[in-house]
């Protein structure tokens, strides 16, 4: 049986924990997001990414994944900031990675809501993930109402945009559900596709990872490849180029949560000392951030080929 009262509880807990939306789905297999997803991959857009090949049937159906599963609940939480750096000039890092490292601090987050639902309900089974289990995050999220998926495959929520994080909750017990379809307000703009300088976006709401300067940064280990040299417009971690440009990110909004800002020694780097940092540096000044995950060796080689293609 659904309880609505319980859902209703829980909506305001998440909320104030700081998470924005909140759908709730109904476990179960996707099959029309499987053949999109292995047509994605037949046509090697993934990239060196070889792990979206591994526990393709655990990705498209959540009871594989978690055995018992009944419910999926999806959550935002904003991370945009309109920071203005000291020195406009230098290499630009996603807007995401400001702050602490987001999957820590969601996961921590989820944690406690787990717990409050245990506190409620007894003995249930749970499980939380951030971007980090194979999951169709963005395609659960849609399908619970909250936003539709646009041109540049990311979620988008009218009135919020698309600078948030997703994170979920897996629980085998029913809640009340919001499934519904968000109406896609992207209409004929095409703006995300025409601005992205190495064309990744190669048909609306499709994506070649291999072109993605996001994938290029952070997820290619290899040697930049010259036929980008003058397409990386200074990015060194992730692109927020299709986000930006979005008119439905024009009413984003700066986030309330004190870990997603950056530190003042991120704020005050300039271009000189960014190209000149050095490991222990490195370190220092992304203490517990996201860029962590390239590692200084990932970062200088972005560095090294920005500064190259500007000499």
């Amino acid at each position: 049986m659904l309880d609505k009262d319980f859902t209703i509880q829980f909506i305001e807990k998440a909320k104030s924990l700081g998470f924005q939306d909140i759908g709730i789905s109904k476990a179960r297999e996707l099959t029309e997001e499987a053949k999109n997803l292995e047509k994605w991959l037949l046509n090697g857009f993934h990239g060196d990414m070889e792990y979206m090949h591994r526990n393709f049937d655990l990705r498209i159906d959540p009871k594989k994944l978690f055995p018992g599963a009944k419910t999926i609940i999806s959550l935002t939480h904003n991370y945009y900031n309109d920071i203005q750096f000291e020195d406009t000039s230098r290499p630009k890092i996603a807007k995401y990675a400001y702050g602490k490292d987001y999957h820590k601090v969601l996961k921590k987050k989820c944690n406690l809501l787990i717990d409050w639902i245990i506190e409620q309900k007894g003995s249930i089974q749970a499980r939380a993930f951030v971007d980090s289990a194979p999951i169709l995050e963005r395609k659960w999220a849609e399908i619970s109402g909250i936003g539709w998926i646009g041109k540049n495959s990311l979620l988008l929520t009218k009135g919020k945009g698309s600078f948030f994080f997703l994170s979920e909750i897996i629980i085998d017990i029913p809640m009340e559900y919001t499934e519904t379809k968000a109406t896609d307000y992207c209409g004929t703009c095409t703006k995300c596709i025409d601005t992205c300088p190495t064309k990744a976006i190669v048909a609306p709401y499709q994506i070649d990872s291999n072109k993605c300067i996001s994938y290029l940064t952070i997820e290619y280990k290899k040697e930049l490849p010259d036929t980008y040299n003058d397409k990386m417009n200074s990015w060194i971690f992730g692109c927020d180029i299709c986000q930006d440009v979005c008119p439905i990110n024009a009413r984003s909004k700066n986030h309330q949560e004190p870990k997603f800002s950056p530190n003042e020694q991120f704020i005050s780097l300039n271009k000189e000392e960014m190209y000149n940092i050095n490991e222990i540096q490195f370190n220092t000044i992304f203490e517990g951030s996201a860029i962590k995950r390239t590692k200084f060796e990932g970062l200088k080689r972005n560095l090294d080929f920005i500064k190259k293609n500007e000499d």
